[in-house]
């Protein structure tokens, strides 16, 4: 047990590992240090005081009943010394002493430690081009920054913002920009899809959609190189396919590691960057723990290390160094990366790999859409929900799920009950069988993610060949070739309508019900693309096609409602 303990960073695990460090241990001498004059804070609700939902800076701050943190609470409430605007220069480990500087007067001075915690978090990656100095150009580093940027919003200065990058920060503040302040917003995106390396193509494609409804502008595939000005004031962004003006720019290109004090020190620290620690948290300096956004810790289901920058992370890793601190030996056994993003009235929202990052990980994955309603389809108050389920061919091991809905608070829900499972090694049986609370106004009676499973076990049996939502296109750009065959197998007042407004031979509408009694009028010799409202009636129409012989045909997943998200749908 440590009688004097410092920490390093007072944002989110630093105040966490100091309050409950001082519960547990009163007589106790705690130090925590941080650069910035603002301290515990809520920063993944930045974007949200950005737009205004929350209205001051100080609510970021404040505790569940409405006092703020401020260094004289953590010294009154907590018993915690905080220095705020103070930078730890470097660590002595054999004298157990951290060199620190104020930075507002210069003057430097050294903290005894018996045990050191390093909670530095991370900090935006940096474009190597030039321009990046010039006023207006931020990237959204802390809270005081975002009351710069707000400050110049509500000045009235900001007509037109450019954000780089579409991952979940600059997702938000585009939304944030937009919605709110009524700023003509664009995001420049250097990879072909939003959230990359989080979502599926299609799950992206339909959260762009949705966007672009928003009036948001997007541009994928775009490198930016140089940031151009007047005055010493951004006025353009500079891509390598076009220019924007802009009197706003947010870089949100990722964050990195601050792992340089660590390094310095001569601690383990990972060769792409954050410090090594094991499952107690501990460095390898058994004095000396860290955790939060400057260390790399394991992926459960690749087993692989991962940085993974989140605050939810670092509030639970926070109580597990306190702990550990006394003694207790708690183990952090690893992440999932459980995630949600709130886009004007959709979330998005995943857990665990997606399809691409399965396949690098060398696994054999098959992912598998479906859309359903997201409670019983009688209940007037209900949405449709679109699902993701990545699962590895030889093992039947489901690796990870994500989705995207207008019922957010629901989605997140059906996320979050799968995350909960998936340290445990779950199936596709497992999945099928997953007890949820049943009453109408919530669920379905076989819940959506239920519904995700049986899917996955009719793929991994060969009896239901499912055609990814995304390559509908393709087929659909085929239509006149005489090769293909959309059977629209929805009842009469859904896909009559189409069939008489299309009139073309490679077009038939035949109720899935009446299918067995006028086979004889399914087309032979071409490729069917089996279609109906969200691929459930479809996948039995492939089943009866089969029985009766005819085989070459490939259900549309999720449906004509994903084809319509995706604005594919004839």
């Amino acid at each position: 047990m440590a009688d004097r303990v410092v920490i390093i960073g007072a944002v989110a695990l630093g105040p966490k590992a100091a309050s409950r460090y001082k519960r547990l241990v009163p007589s106790a001498e705690v130090t925590m240090v941080d650069m910035s004059p603002s301290i515990s804070y809520g920063g993944c609700g930045i974007p949200f005081y950005v737009s205004g939902d929350v209205s001051t800076a100080d609510e970021l701050k404040t505790t569940s009943f409405h006092v703020v943190r401020t260094p004289a609470f953590f010294e009154t409430a907590k018993g915690v010394h905080v220095r705020p605007s103070t930078r730890a220069v470097s660590l002595d480990r054999q004298k157990k002493e951290v060199l620190v500087e104020d930075l507002n007067t210069g003057a430097q001075d050294t903290l005894p430690y018996d045990k050191l915690v390093i909670a530095t978090g991370s900090s935006p990656r940096k474009l190597p081009i030039p321009g990046t100095d010039l006023e207006g150009v931020h990237a959204v580093s802390g809270l005081d920054e975002a009351v710069e940027i707000r400050e110049k919003i509500q000045s009235g200065s900001v007509s037109k913002a450019v954000i780089v990058g579409s991952g979940f920060i600059g997702l938000e503040m585009a939304e944030a920009l937009s919605d709110m302040w009524g700023i003509d917003t664009t995001v420049v995106e250097i990879t072909d899809q939003l959230l990359p390396g989080l979502v599926s193509p299609h799950l992206a494609e339909m959260a762009r959609r949705d966007m672009e409804e928003n009036d948001i502008t997007f541009h994928f595939g775009e490198k930016v190189t140089a940031m151009e000005g007047e005055d010493g004031r951004v006025t353009k962004v500079v891509t390598d396919k076009r220019t924007l003006e802009a009197d706003l720019v947010i870089l949100s290109v990722g964050v990195a590691p601050n792992d340089g004090l660590a390094r310095d020190a001569g601690l383990d620290v990972h060769e792409r960057g954050g410090i090594i620690v094991d499952d107690e948290l501990r460095t390898s300096d058994p004095d000396i723990y860290a955790g939060g956004d400057c260390v790399v810790v394991k992926n459960l289901i690749t087993g692989q290390p991962v940085f993974l920058p989140m605050g939810s992370m670092a509030n639970r890793q926070g109580r597990i160094i306190a702990d550990n601190l006394t003694g207790r030996h708690k183990k952090f056994p690893g992440v999932l990366g459980s995630w949600a993003v709130k886009l004007f009235e959709i979330a998005v929202s995943g857990v665990g790999l997606t399809m691409a990052s399965a396949t690098r990980a060398g696994f054999d994955p098959v992912n598998v859409h479906i859309s359903q309603l997201d409670r019983a389809h009688f209940y007037p108050e209900k949405g449709l929900m679109y699902l993701d389920l990545v699962v590895d061919k030889k093992s039947s091991k489901v690796l990870g799920i994500q989705g995207l809905s207008i019922m957010r608070d629901a989605l997140v829900g059906r996320i979050n009950a799968v995350a909960a499972a998936l340290p445990f090694g779950i199936t596709v049986d497992d999945l099928q069988v997953m007890e949820f609370a049943y009453s109408p106004p919530f669920s379905a009676a076989m819940d959506i993610v239920n519904s995700a499973g049986n899917v996955a076990a009719n793929v991994l049996d060969g009896i239901n060949r499912g055609l990814p939502p995304e390559e509908f296109a393709e087929r659909w750009a085929d239509r006149e070739s005489g090769d293909i065959c959309f059977l629209d197998v929805r009842a009469d007042a859904d896909s009559g309508p189409l069939a008489k407004r299309l009139d073309a031979p490679y077009w038939k509408a035949i109720p899935q019900d009446e299918l067995p009694a006028r086979m004889d009028e399914v087309p032979r010799g071409k490729k069917l693309v089996l279609v109906c409202n969200t691929g459930a009636r479809s996948y039995e129409a492939q089943v009866m096609l089969d029985a009766a012989g005819i085989k070459d045909s490939e259900n549309l997943q999720g449906g004509m409602a994903s084809a319509r998200m995706l604005g594919t749908a004839p």
